[in-house]
């Protein structure tokens, strides 16, 4: 399980399913769905 924070919850959720995604600079990120609105969620990794 993965910690993201959803910006419509304001709240930190517990993610289980996270996608990993490298995103348009190049920098590797997670990307779930919010388990309580359904609204897309992303944590940014480090290089």
């Amino acid at each position: 399980m993965t910690t993201m924070y959803c910006v419509k919850c304001r709240a930190k959720k517990d993610v289980s399913n996270p996608e990993h995604v490298t995103m348009k600079n190049g920098k590797p990120a997670m990307k779930a769905k919010c388990p309580t609105c359904g609204t897309g969620m992303y944590k940014i990794g480090s290089k």
